[in-house]
C-alpha cells in the first residue's frame, strides 16, 4: 500500500506540473494584453513597456513560465493590480465559500443518491424507474445556468419561496441566512444527482446477479434484505472513485452557478477577472482548482485501494 501511495502522489505531482504548464500557456493566448487592461486605455507606450518589463512580460514565454513556477513553488501566485490585493489573499478570502458551496452540494447529491439509486434497482424496468431515470438524463443535459434561472424564476419570483442572489461576506455570514443558500446548493446537487444515480443504479443491477446474491435469495432474504445487507455495500465502492473524477465538473459548475446567484466564492472571482482580463488572479484561481482536483481524484483512489485491495494489485 505504501508503494502503491507514493507512485500515485509521484503521478500526482506530475500532473500538477503539467496543469501549470497548460494554465499559464492558455493565459496568454487570450486576447487582450494584461498591461492595457491594468493601466487603462490612454496608458502610454512608455508606460506599457515599463509595466511589461517590471513584471517580466518583455521576456520569453519559456523564461516567464520558469520564473512563475519559481514563484509557484514559494506560494507566490501573484498580484492582482485590478484588485489592489495579492492573489493569495484573494483566494483565502473567496476558496471557503467556495468549500462550503461544493461540500454542501455533494453531501446533498450523497444523500439523495443512495434511496433513488436503490429505489431504481429494486423496481428495475417498472414505471418508477422510467420516470427517475427520464428527470435523471433531463438534469444530466440541462445546463447549471439554465437549471439556475429556472429554479430563480420558480422559486425566487413565481413562489418567492428563497431569495434570488446568494448571501454575501464570510463564511459565518453566508451559513447564517441558509435560505440564501438553497437554490445555488439545489443548483451544484441536482447535476450531481444525476449522475450520481445512474452510476449507483447500474453497479447495483450489476451486483444483483452475482452469486452471493442468489445464496441470499435461496436462504429466504428478501428483496430489500438482499439490497440494503448485502449488495448496498459492495455497490458502493466504485462510488468512492465516482466523486473525485466528478470534482473538475462540479467545480466548473460552481463557477457558472456563482456567476448566476452572485456568490462571494472563486467561481465569480474568476468570472469577474476574466471580464477584466486580470491574469494574475486567473492562473491563480485556475491552478488551485486543478490542484484540488488532483488531489481529490488522488485522495478517492487511494481510499478506492484501501478498501478493495485487489485494485492496487491490479495496478502494479
Amino acid at each position: 500500500m505504501l508503494s502503491y501511495s507514493l507512485r500515485r502522489t509521484g503521478q500526482g505531482l506530475v500532473v500538477v506540473i503539467i496543469v501549470s504548464f497548460l494554465t499559464f500557456i492558455e493565459a496568454h493566448l487570450l486576447p487582450g494584453n494584461p498591461a492595457r487592461a491594468i493601466l487603462g486605455v490612454h496608458a502610454s507606450q512608455a508606460q506599457i513597456q515599463a509595466f511589461d518589463i517590471e513584471n517580466g512580460y518583455n521576456k520569453s514565454l519559456p523564461l516567464q513560465y520558469v520564473n512563475y513556477l519559481d514563484r509557484l513553488i514559494h506560494g507566490n501566485l501573484g498580484f492582482s493590480y485590478q484588485l489592489n490585493q495579492s492573489v493569495v489573499a484573494l483566494l483565502s478570502e473567496r476558496l471557503p465559500a467556495t468549500v462550503v458551496l461544493v461540500g454542501l452540494s455533494v453531501i446533498v447529491a450523497l444523500l439523495l443518491m443512495v434511496p433513488v439509486a436503490i429505489l431504481q434497482a429494486a423496481r428495475r424496468n417498472t414505471a418508477v424507474d422510467y420516470a427517475l431515470t427520464g428527470i435523471a438524463f433531463v438534469l444530466y443535459a440541462m445546463p447549471e445556468f439554465w437549471l439556475g434561472l429556472m429554479l430563480i424564476m420558480l422559486f425566487a419570483e413565481k413562489v418567492r419561496l428563497f431569495p434570488p442572489v446568494a448571501p454575501q461576506g464570510n463564511v459565518p455570514q453566508i451559513l447564517a441566512h441558509p435560505a440564501g443558500l438553497v437554490l445555488p446548493v439545489a443548483t451544484l446537487a441536482l447535476g450531481s444527482l444525476a449522475v450520481f444515480t445512474r452510476y449507483l443504479r447500474s453497479s447495483l443491477l450489476d451486483n444483483l446477479t452475482e452469486d452471493y446474491v442468489r445464496t441470499a435469495r435461496a436462504k429466504g432474504a428478501g428483496t430489500w434484505r438482499v439490497m440494503f445487507g448485502h449488495v448496498f455495500r459492495n455497490a458502493l465502492l466504485p462510488v468512492i472513485t465516482l466523486v473525485g473524477l466528478s470534482l473538475p465538473g462540479i467545480l466548473g459548475g460552481a463557477l457558472i452557478t456563482e456567476s448566476v446567484f452572485n456568490y462571494p466564492g472563486m467561481g465569480l472571482l474568476f468570472w469577474n477577472s476574466a471580464l477584466s482580463q486580470d491574469y494574475p488572479v486567473l492562473l491563480g484561481v485556475t491552478m488551485v482548482v486543478g490542484l484540488a482536483t488532483i488531489v481529490g481524484n488522488l485522495i478517492a483512489d487511494l481510499l478506492y485501494a484501501a478498501a478493495d485491495p485487489r485494485v492496487r494489485y491490479l495496478r502494479q
